[in-house]
């Protein structure tokens, strides 16, 4: 039954492996949206058959019976021009299987509190622009209103700051007179299905400033899986000479199988994963000891990059406050314990690990609409207006240039500096008369263009006539408060601003981004 008090904006944090919504409630606290099935998060998971598309748990428990029709953890492939295999018989974009998830959830909560007008939605701070602009894609194809989008860790501080100070304050009825009375150093560390990301943020009573951020957008609970799964598979070809990771069906139950004993393991001292492959069932015991060692490479990777956020910033972990839990990893007691060590302190698990992040968007959101104003928002006590929040970019930007080696990477604006922020840097045309200048942007931190992140091209044009050989042009770069990158040229020349435009590698274009609206449509989403 739709609720009166609904303002129309909900938190969404779509996850690799589950995916959850939030809203806000009268009085401003995030609130989670059950979906239809009265679950509180929805499996990232999708059936494709014909023109009817299935998502959640319904898609999770058919995922052993079609997996050629089913997609898991779309979202490792945001940023690329399809999904790893085609399903049934189509290939897809990731931001279109994902407009599908979101489309899912948009109908869920409007059939539970009404009509959604306004959408934020979470990405990894790791992401680059591209895997960004994806999700901003995925919105607008399921026919939200995205008004922002805002990295993960950030979100997940911004609800437990509000949890922590409600808590203390019950009276207290705005955010900003609930945060710390000083400032107040945490680190998040959200490792959840598919992607890491570790950040620090600085919170005091009218800012959240994130100083550093680092991650890994292949790196997730489902590489613990795939220990799991390589380690069973390999005791069945011992035992029995077949290989069933070579067999569809075989594989995506042996995953399950092995998600459930990863579960298990968070409990108890030892559990068993069944392998059925070839009319052969086996019964493979896994012991926690046993699990720790197959799958310590990964948590070590996790614990040298959250180090490396710490020093980064220039701080120590005496500087650090509190170490903060997100992600559904994190109920691991490896993890645990590999923070304790690392941090000398008890990380903090009070918030649902699944439902956080989505309640930060909210909270985001939130503080959009007040400062757009409380016409559109009423629920929104005025003083969110004047809060900020101030993030970092997770990947350094720059160009390409010409050396006698080859090409190097220019960097204009180094990783974690503080977004928005716009940087320039003056080039030279090559030729007489030229028409027009070809900019390779970069995303990345290697000296060599080549191994990094080539977003797009910007094409400079309509150059004033008769340019002399090496005349200047300036390219002026900006990262914006959502991670997205905007490119302009200027002809210094005559000082005037000349035409550019960015050539992104992939991506669908505004009219590739209709037609894909369009054919969400006439498909049925369950």
């Amino acid at each position: 039954m739709p609720q009166s008090d609904f303002s129309g904006l909900i938190g969404i944090d779509l996850g690799t492996t589950f995916s959850c919504m939030a809203r806000l409630s009268k009085d401003g606290t995030p609130v989670t949206i059950p979906n239809r099935e009265g679950d509180r998060i929805t499996p990232s998971v999708l059936l494709i058959e014909d023109d009817l598309v299935i998502i959640g748990k319904e898609a999770k428990r058919s995922e052993c019976l079609a997996p050629e029709k089913t997609a898991v953890c779309v979202k490792r492939d945001m940023g690329l021009d399809q999904y790893g295999h085609s399903l049934g018989g189509r290939a897809f974009r990731p931001e279109v299987l994902s407009a599908f998830i979101l489309k899912r959830l948009k109908n869920d909560a409007e059939n539970r509190i009404g009509p959604v007008t306004h959408a934020v939605i979470t990405v990894p701070a790791y992401f680059d622009d591209t895997r960004r602009k994806a999700t901003q894609d995925a919105g607008k194809i399921a026919g939200l209103n995205v008004i922002d989008i805002i990295n993960e860790p950030t979100a997940a501080a911004l609800a437990y700051a509000f949890d922590q100070h409600v808590r203390r304050h019950a009276e207290s009825n705005s955010l900003a007179g609930e945060l710390p009375k000083k400032e107040t150093t945490v680190l998040v560390y959200d490792l959840g299905g598919g992607t890491f990301d570790v950040s620090l943020v600085r919170m005091s009573p009218d800012k959240f400033e994130t100083l550093a951020t680092d991650g890994d957008v292949r790196l997730g609970g489902r590489d613990w899986d795939q220990r799991l799964v390589d380690y069973a598979a390999e005791q069945f070809i011992a035992a029995h000479g077949s290989d069933p990771r070579e067999d569809p069906e075989s594989l995506a139950f042996l995953y399950q199988a092995a998600e459930q004993a990863k579960h298990a393991l968070s409990v108890r001292p030892a559990t068993k994963i069944m392998v059925l492959h070839a009319a052969t069932r086996m019964s493979v015991e896994i012991t926690r000891e046993l699990f720790e060692e197959l799958t310590s490479s990964l948590l070590t990777r996790t614990e040298m990059t959250t180090d490396l956020v710490v020093e980064s910033a220039g701080l120590t972990w005496k500087d650090v406050d509190r170490v903060l839990l997100v992600g559904g990893m994190t109920r691991s007691p490896p993890v645990r314990e590999m923070l304790r060590r690392l941090s000398g302190k008890e990380p903090d698990a009070s918030l649902s690990a699944d439902e956080v992040v989505a309640h930060g968007a909210a909270i985001h959101g939130g503080m959009l609409l007040a400062r757009q104003r409380a016409g559109d928002f009423p629920d929104a006590p005025p003083r969110w207006a004047n809060f900020q929040t101030v993030d970092v970019n997770s990947h350094s930007l720059g160009v390409a240039v010409r050396t006698s080696s080859g090409y190097a990477n220019s960097i204009l604006i180094p990783k974690n500096t503080q977004l928005p922020v716009t940087k320039s840097k003056v080039y030279q045309t090559s030729s007489a008369n030229q028409k027009q200048v070809r900019v390779r942007i970069l995303e990345g931190e290697a000296v060599e263009a080549e191994a990094c992140v080539q977003i797009g091209e910007l094409l400079i044009r309509n150059l004033p006539p008769n340019l002399p050989p090496r005349s200047p042009i300036e390219v002026q770069v900006s990262y914006g408060t959502d991670g997205r990158i905007s490119v302009v040229g200027r002809d210094l020349t005559s000082g005037k601003l000349v035409e550019s435009v960015i050539v992104r590698e992939g991506g669908l274009t505004e009219n590739e981004l209709g037609q894909e609206a369009q054919r969400i449509v006439g498909l049925e989403v369950g």
